[in-house]
């Protein structure tokens, strides 16, 4: 019995149309591929052009008082809003009270001292000085007639020399006693002398400027909010002893609050003060609008708070752009951003 062995079939060659469509296929894939490798670098070229990355910074106002003493009343806290004008902080102040009352009570004394020597003596002072004038004349008038009597006796021989050089003596005296009380009348219906008058005057100044002092730092004791912002930080509590110039609140007004990026050397040129720019940032409902308010003129590397492994030897120009007091509370000091220049 014989075996009939059947050759395996051969392999199945392509034809001609087969290998055509096939290369043409293959070669539609690779430019596609092609195609969306390059619009998708130049949509990520594009996006790296417009946007770029930042973070948002607070200047803060570090509010203290010029006196020391103890903090007796702290009316804010942390993450309050506060208006312009309102009360902080005050620091206890009854030293600074007892300054303020004893400055007021000397401008007082020396303005009524003022004031007195401009308007002369009193009436009633007057009117004393006018009755010893009026008994001076009558002690004069008695005088001079016992000197007229003394000397017709004197002639007849009644009286000696001695007694008339007595009468002639009281006379004379009474009569200057007489023109001494009429000059003091005269004077005390007259002011006090120019001289008197500056030195008071420069007295009450004087007083007035200490009034002033003492006001000044009572005043001082109470430290209200210079504009609105938000109370970032409290340094002290009630009680605690705080040294003249040691900041107690730390206030974030909105319009300090900026946003800084950097851009490279092929940008910066283009930017300009006024500016205006989109704000992102995680988080946030929607893109904030700010302007710029900064260019830097001065190269640097990119700061490490920002810097990628592929930008972080690359020298940048530093930019500062500011939202509206409105939406600037929006934005936290250290918050990552992204700006896009539009």
């Amino acid at each position: 019995m014989s075996t009939r062995c059947t050759p395996s079939p051969k392999p199945r060659t392509l034809r001609g149309a087969d290998r055509a469509h096939r290369h043409a296929f293959f070669t539609v894939s690779y430019v596609a591929i092609i195609v969306i490798a390059a619009c998708g670098q130049r949509g990520t070229d594009t996006l790296e052009a417009t946007t770029y990355q930042g973070y948002v910074e607070g200047e803060f106002v570090y509010l203290s008082s010029s006196q020391s003493g103890t903090l007796a009343e702290l009316s804010v806290q942390r993450g309050q809003t506060v208006a312009a004008h309102a009360l902080l902080f005050s620091l206890e102040s009854l030293n600074e009270i007892a300054a303020l009352q004893q400055a007021q009570h000397q401008l007082a004394a020396a303005r009524a001292q003022l004031a007195d020597l401009q308007a002369g003596k009193r009436p009633r002072e007057v009117d004393v000085t006018k009755a010893q004038l009026a008994q001076a004349i009558a002690q004069a008038k008695r005088a001079a007639q016992q000197l007229a009597r003394d000397e017709v006796q004197f002639s007849a021989g009644g009286v000696s020399q001695q007694q008339l050089d007595n009468s002639r003596a009281s006379a004379e005296t009474a009569a200057a006693q007489v023109r001494e009380l009429q000059s003091e009348v005269a004077v005390a219906r007259l002011p006090g002398r120019d001289a008197q008058i500056r030195a008071q005057g420069a007295q009450v100044e004087a007083a007035q400027a200490v009034l002033a002092q003492a006001q000044w730092r009572l005043d001082q004791k109470r430290v209200t909010a210079p504009s609105a912002g938000l109370v970032y930080d409290t340094l002290f509590r009630v009680g605690e002893w705080v040294s003249a110039g040691n900041p107690i609140v730390q206030l974030l007004p909105p319009q300090n609050v900026k946003v800084r990026f950097f851009v490279p050397e092929t940008i910066v040129g283009s930017l300009s003060l006024g500016r205006h720019v989109v704000i992102r940032c995680d988080g946030c409902s929607a893109d904030i609008a700010a302007t710029l308010t900064y260019v830097s003129s001065k190269a640097e590397y990119t700061p490490p708070v920002i810097y990628s492994n592929e930008s972080r030897a690359k020298l940048v120009f530093m930019i500062e752009a500011a939202a509206s007091t409105t939406d600037s509370p929006k934005l936290h000091p250290g918050q990552p951003v992204a700006v896009r220049l539009p």
